[in-house]
């Protein structure tokens, strides 16, 4: 319960609260060389322990539901993507382009499932890279810090990979560790409105009635976005034109939600609407890359007055990397994750995406604790978490959980389950966010991307 208790008092949680967990540990779950079951187990279990004590507070009962976490739940949501099926068609993770590479001096890791970044990366290489033997070729012949840096300049996605002490000496890797491992900030002096009371002898959705505007991306802002969905908010995700969310990523992650289109310039009118009704506004683009839309976390509150801002990124957003992009597989290959999980012969990965999901569930938590203190004092929150800070607490600071497990993780099924949707058949993992009284799956399954309208139901 080490790293539950961690994990709590970075949402700024209750420690006495602790206590109202419940573990089923299983063997053979999440396997790799760090501990990956206990931060995925703990991550999970914060976030229903926010969403339980919220649900509390707005049905008036004189204590916090329990809550259960099982480790099979757990792993299999841990790979949601890997799990599901569109009818009985397997999802495509990674593109050709994105994988380890050999460089002159190492590996370097790249990130090409978007076509634009496909397109940078291919340009940053020289023209006519456009085959794998090409790009094989053109990396070989630059160091991996080369590589990297060429890539970044060229607006694409590469990364060194590193030793642990290679990572430990980087100036990111500095600023990474001054940091919490959630950041929590009180926005404003302004009040907000009052969370309505929960009915009595209906199903506990401490969510229900809330607003939340998605603005994220790929994995760890939608994880975090879908967890409130499920918890009963109307959650709104939109994306600009012209730039389509990978399919199966958009349906893995889009249960309970509804996704929109809409250009933040040209439909300005219509977003300021969107957010004058909002109490929540999750963004997942590098850090900076909104402000020019007034969408800052502290213009946000000035023009929404007790709002609750989450925002998601790679490598936080200070240091001399605060700036860039990245997703959960560079992390990986930067902060010596993927040396740790490899061979002599070839860097390695973990057993799931678990920077993209744990970050995500853990800024659910800060969402949902926000909300539970914003019910008080009627102020707005920001709430900040890092992929490469999550990284640091996975590598240095979770404990190994060395009890006796009560079970095996032989087969995913108890922890999946099969519907009919728009886009078709789907098998898909259930939630692992579960207390008392709460949910035990999406009220809808994902739709279209960009099929909705830019408002709210």
């Amino acid at each position: 319960m080490k790293n539950i208790a961690y994990a709590w008092s970075a949402v700024g949680g209750d420690p006495a609260l602790a206590d109202r967990v419940t573990v089923t540990a299983r063997r053979g779950v999440l396997d790799a060389r760090l501990p990956v079951r206990e931060a995925a187990r703990a991550c999970v279990a914060v976030c229903a322990l926010a969403a339980a004590e919220l649900a509390a507070r707005r049905a008036g009962l004189a204590r916090v539901p329990g809550v259960r976490v099982d480790d099979g739940a757990v792993a299999t949501s841990f790979t949601s993507e890997r799990q599901l099926l569109v009818d009985g068609r397997a999802p495509v993770a990674f593109a050709p382009l994105s994988r380890f590479w050999r460089t002159a001096d190492g590996w370097v890791r790249t990130h090409a499932n978007y076509p634009h970044h496909r397109e940078r990366l291919l340009s940053a290489l020289g023209a006519g890279a456009a085959e794998e033997s090409e790009v094989e070729a053109a990396l070989a012949e630059r160091s991996a810090v080369e590589a990297e840096e060429a890539v970044y300049a060229a607006g694409g996605l590469a990364v060194a990979v590193r030793t642990p002490e290679e990572w430990a000496r980087h100036p990111q890797a500095a600023a990474v560790a001054g940091r919490p491992l959630v950041e929590r900030e009180r926005l404003g002096t302004a009040r907000a409105r009052v969370l309505v009371p929960l009915p009595a002898g209906t199903p506990l959705l401490p969510a229900a009635g809330l607003r939340v505007l998605d603005l994220s991306r790929v994995i760890a802002g939608p994880v975090a976005t879908r967890t409130l969905a499920l918890l009963g908010a109307d959650v709104l995700r939109v994306d600009p034109p012209g730039m389509p969310e990978l399919p199966d990523q958009h349906t893995d992650t889009g249960f309970g939600k509804r996704s929109a289109v809409l250009d933040l310039a040209a439909g300005r009118r219509d977003f300021e609407e969107l957010l004058a009704a909002a109490d929540v506004v999750v963004t997942g683009y590098r850090p900076g890359a909104l402000d020019r839309f007034g969408l800052s976390a502290e213009a946000l509150a000035e023009r929404r007055p007790g709002l609750v801002v989450a925002q998601l990124s790679a490598w936080g957003a200070y240091g001399p990397w605060g700036g860039r992009r990245g997703f959960d597989s560079l992390v990986q290959a930067a902060t010596g994750i993927a040396v740790t999980e490899g061979t002599p012969e070839r860097p390695g990965a973990l057993p799931a995406q678990a920077l993209d999901h744990g970050s995500g569930h853990l800024l659910a938590a800060g969402v949902l604790r926000a909300l539970t203190e914003r019910s008080y004092d009627g102020y707005g929150r920001v709430v900040r978490v890092a992929l490469a800070r999550t990284a640091r607490w996975l590598t240095q600071e979770v404990a190994a959980d060395t009890g006796a497990a009560e079970g095996g993780y032989d087969d995913a099924g108890p922890w999946l389950a099969e519907r009919d949707s728009r886009l078709g058949r789907l098998r898909y993992a259930l939630p692992p966010v579960a207390f008392a009284g709460g949910p035990g799956d999406w009220a809808r399954p994902p739709g279209p991307w960009g099929a909705d309208p830019a408002r709210w139901a």
